[in-house]
């Protein structure tokens, strides 16, 4: 959107030619009930500040995205509310626009942003990524700054509000705009949560976050209800009675006297009695001051009394959130100097109990467990979280120096190990989802010289409770389970791993999404895998599958690691987190696979059989004159030729692995597969 573009919208805003017409909509607005309220503004133009459309056959396209957020600040008490809040928005350098909503009683705000060079995302996929992220940072920034809640809405880039007329409304050409890196994916916004101040306001209670309008129907509909079973149930049979209870209901909660009789006048059933009904509402509003002897909640039915009483208490009181990885809820007491999450444990929750019933609300701990597990509660990945808070990288090169902190010979290494850290990035990013991250450096080196050290320094500080070096491949559910439960796992004394579960590793080094059943759940269920594999041994013959060697990256730490120098997490994570977002290969390629396949020879195992054969044949140097021989047939050579050697079924399904390996010419026969080889003299 051009600067004339918005210089036209705001001359429309401060007094347009259709201005008359919108103010007799905004009156109209403010006495109709919840039914009519699109019939009246339907007619009017949207105004979408974020991008320009153009049309598209019987649809509409993205013609160019301009970067302009929408806040909404809605359901105000009055226009003279409303200017307030206008003004508080003006005094922001980051506004470009702030005007009062058609209704009268809301405020829309415009902020800018741009990318860090000061262009915009080209693409849709893009512009809609920037756009969720650029409102959910308008959000965090704007709220603490305003004396009204913002309403939150979701970021389409087509959102848009209705024309409306403010002639004071706010214009700052010259408005700062919020720079931002373009994001990978697009935010869940699991950690977007706005916490009101204690709602006294009963109609705020029964439905938080909605119009005025919609509000006063919930509660009349609830109050309607509870006052017509009374009158069933009672002996009275004078429906003035009726009238006269609802009436006093109203007027106690708040709820306008006008718009009271007129929802009351939508009943078919009522409409003969409209004198009586208007009658007993002007003699109970007459008596009953509204404003000084409001009584919130004194007709609604005591479950949903509780309900919505303890829902204020939790938001007043705490912050709850559910962790996507470890499963349990953690929480913050507001009341205290606390700033790191603690578990929601069982003595939190009985505190929490006694809390809520000091304060008159009559719930037992299964109330409060009932609430802190239920969606009320959002989710929080902290993965997500520490990535999504990232400053823009300076450009400085540190995954290779990091990797250049391990003493070794190894020439490959940083570039191996860049790959690697690039690709646990990258599925944490869930820029593949179709193959998980089954690449493992395996640190080889002596006692003590820090190598179980660096790999938990691999991690920030604030993502090392999902860091564990305790993993049971013999618990076939909860090796499972740790994909998702934590970010990096290090399979610490490597060469322990019994023979029985190498076939398990391979299988759960590749695996890509976890399904399993939660502990406490009776249904199984896809969970995000969030592992990655690092490894460490004292022992060099590690690899027993030569076939498999490809998945790790084996290097001899030659000296003590130096882990004493910082590490500035932010930039070495934005570091992958930019080279990925510029489209960096995080996967090793074939010629990279057989690299580390070579690199891995001294690190395997020579089985007893090996070792044999090595010392009774050699390869044929006539393959035309050598007798081919099946796998099976060399380890019968090999048996008569060493006393108590014992020929095994998982040898012979291995010992053609082993011929390869050694580079072993062979040629498939209808006999099967077989090898070219000679005994070697004496």
């Amino acid at each position: 959107m051009h600067s004339r573009d918005m210089e036209y919208i705001v001359g429309l805003l401060k007094n347009g030619k259709d201005a008359e017409a919108i103010l007799s909509v905004r009156r109209k607005l403010n006495m109709a009930f919840l039914a009519r309220t699109t019939d009246l503004s339907g007619k009017l133009p949207v105004l979408a500040f974020g991008s320009t459309f153009k049309k598209n056959g019987d649809g509409i396209q993205l013609r160019r995205y301009n970067g302009y957020v929408l806040l909404e600040v809605n359901g105000l008490e009055s226009q003279s509310e409303a200017e307030a809040v206008r003004r508080e928005a003006a005094a922001l350098p980051q506004t470009l626009l702030a005007f009062v909503g058609l209704s009268g009683r809301s405020v829309k705000i415009v902020v800018p942003f741009v990318l860090p060079d000061g262009s915009l995302p080209k693409k849709e996929e893009q512009a809609r990524m920037f756009h969720a992220a650029a409102y959910q940072l308008a959000v965090r920034h704007y709220q603490p700054q305003l004396g009204s809640i913002i309403s939150l809405k979701e970021p389409f880039l087509s959102r848009g509000c209705r024309m409306s007329v403010d002639p004071d409304a706010y214009y700052n050409p010259d408005a700062v705009a919020i720079r931002i890196e373009q994001p990978l994916q697009m935010p869940d916004g699991g950690d977007l949560k706005i916490v009101p101040s204690p709602v006294r306001d009963p109609l705020e209670m029964m439905a938080p976050g909605a119009d005025r309008n919609g509000q006063i129907a919930t509660l009349f509909s609830v109050i309607l209800m509870e006052m017509t079973r009374r009158f069933s149930e009672s002996p009275e049979d004078d429906i003035q009675l009726l009238f006269i209870d609802l009436a006093q209901a109203c007027c106690r909660l708040g709820i306008p006297e006008e718009e009271a009789v007129g929802w009351t006048l939508r009943y078919e059933a009522l409409k003969k009695y409209k004198i009586d009904i208007r009658m007993a509402f002007r003699t109970a509003y007459t008596l009953e001051n509204v404003s000084n002897r409001a009584e919130p909640l004194s007709s609604v039915p005591p479950s949903m009394s509780l309900v919505l009483r303890l829902d204020e208490f939790m938001n007043r009181r705490y912050f709850f959130r559910t962790n996507e990885m470890s499963g349990g809820v953690e929480y913050l007491d507001r009341s205290m100097i606390q700033f790191v999450y603690k578990p929601y444990t069982t003595k939190v929750r009985n505190s929490i109990c006694l809390e809520a019933q000091q304060e008159g609300l009559n719930v037992w701990d299964k109330d409060i467990d009932r609430y802190v597990n239920s969606d009320r509660v959002p989710i929080y990945h902290p993965i997500d979280h520490f990535l999504g808070n990232l400053p823009a990288w300076d450009g400085k090169e540190r995954i290779r120096a990091l990797a250049g902190r391990v003493p070794c010979d190894n020439p490959v290494w940083g570039d191996l190990f860049y790959r690697w850290f690039l690709s646990m990035v990258a599925h944490w990013m869930e820029l593949d989802s179709e193959h998980g991250n089954s690449t493992t450096p395996l640190l080889v080196g002596g006692q003590g010289c820090g190598k179980s050290t660096f790999c938990l320094n691999l991690l920030p500080p604030v993502l090392r409770p999902y860091y564990t070096d305790s993993i049971d491949f013999g618990n076939r559910r909860g090796a499972e389970l740790a994909l998702h439960r934590y970010a990096l796992i290090n399979i610490d004394e490597f060469d322990s791993v019994k023979s029985s579960h190498q076939s398990f590793l391979k299988h759960i080094l590749q695996k890509a999404v976890v399904n399993t059943r939660l502990p406490y759940q009776s249904a199984s269920r896809n969970l995000r895998r969030y592992a990655t594999f690092i490894a460490t041994s004292n022992n060099y013959d590690l690899l027993t599958d030569p076939t498999g060697s490809h998945r790790f990256i084996c290097v001899e730490v030659k000296s003590r690691i130096d882990y004493a120098q910082p590490i500035d997490y932010d930039q070495l994570y934005a570091e992958a987190k930019e080279l990925l977002r510029r489209g960096e290969r995080f996967w090793f390629t074939p010629e990279e696979e057989a690299l580390i396949t070579e690199n891995n020879r001294d690190f395997q195992q020579q089985p007893a059989e090996e070792q044999l054969f090595l010392r009774y044949f050699k390869i044929a140097e006539d393959i035309e004159e050598a007798k081919p021989l099946l796998a099976s047939e060399i380890l019968d050579m090999i048996a008569e030729k060493q006393p108590g050697f014992n020929i095994t079924k998982t040898m012979i399904l291995n010992f053609g692995k082993l011929l390869k390996r050694n580079g072993v010419p062979n040629k498939r026969t209808m006999r099967g597969t077989c090898y070219y080889v000679e005994e070697v003299d004496g």
